[in-house]
């Protein structure tokens, strides 16, 4: 029955907004690019040919080539899993850690609360990329520390809309209803009051996936994320940067494009997953 129930939600999501079932479809697609990527790309992303360096679009290099020779539309397509690895990695140790510490400081109050709203504030206090910068730079830019990076930043946010969401329940009907049922204040939490938190912090789980691939591309960008001559798509972008003036702007156009589409994937997905989510929406 409760699969049933999901599956008919689901199919209620999809016709109320279709842009919802697009971007699902989006997001399919770069996992499936994600999983498979490295074995059905035409040339090896690392291999150079100084002979086609920076050649335009064509039959052979549907995205051009670059300065090296390498085949752009490989990279491309190897890039996706690093870049969605990244974003996965992030958000979800956020949504797990965050949720369950903002669930925690919302239900009992007091100095818990009180502590762990100041630790989201200091670190909501710095701008979050320049802060980002600080870690991996002090940490090293290997692919786990972007990660941590991306993580510890965005942790303030699932801690706020938890802390919120559970603190204007706590004392609402059903809670005091299953309390009265002999209910632990774990299992209220954990089986009531968390499951209600969902909907919003899943839209922000969407959004924070795009500002995720946006982090790690502008680490990457700057220098300081992913070390080259590995394939991600903020590296494609800072050294495809330097050839638009001179002409060849399939070397940056690509990579940005479709760091551009992922990004407005994840937007678009937000609301279905609220709804998906909403326990409202089942009855």
């Amino acid at each position: 029955m409760a699969v049933t129930t999901f599956w008919g939600q689901a199919r209620a999501t999809a016709r109320e907004n279709p842009f919802t079932l697009v971007a699902a479809a989006m997001f399919a697609g770069f996992l499936l690019i994600a999983i498979i990527g490295p074995w059905i790309v035409p040339f090896e992303p690392l291999a150079s040919n100084a002979a086609q360096a920076l050649t335009p679009p064509n039959a052979q290099h549907w995205f051009g080539t670059d300065s090296l020779g390498r085949d752009i539309y490989s990279r491309v397509v190897v890039a996706t899993r690093v870049d969605l690895s990244i974003a996965l990695s992030a958000v979800a140790f956020s949504f797990v850690v965050g949720g369950f510490l903002g669930a925690i400081a919302g239900f009992w109050g007091g100095r818990i609360e009180q502590t762990v709203m100041r630790l989201c504030d200091m670190v909501m206090s710095f701008p979050l990329f320049v802060l980002a910068m600080g870690i991996v730079a002090a940490l090293g830019n290997s692919v786990f520390n972007i990660i941590l990076a991306t993580a510890i930043v965005n942790l303030p946010f699932y801690v706020r809309v938890a802390r919120t969401e559970v603190n204007v329940r706590r004392e609402a009907g059903f809670v005091e209803a299953a309390r009265l049922s002999g209910n632990s204040d774990w299992r209220i939490l954990l089986h009531h009051l968390i499951p209600n938190a969902l909907p919003p912090m899943m839209v922000q789980v969407s959004l924070n996936m795009g500002w995720a691939i946006l982090n790690a591309a502008g680490l990457s960008f700057i220098g300081l994320g992913v070390s080259p001559p590995q394939a991600e798509w903020g590296i494609l972008v800072a050294e495809g940067a330097s050839y638009i003036i001179s002409g060849e702007w399939w070397v940056a156009l690509f990579p940005g494009a479709v760091l551009m589409l992922a990004v407005f994937t994840f937007n678009f997905l937000g609301d279905g997953l609220r709804d998906l989510t909403d326990p409202r929406r089942r009855t």
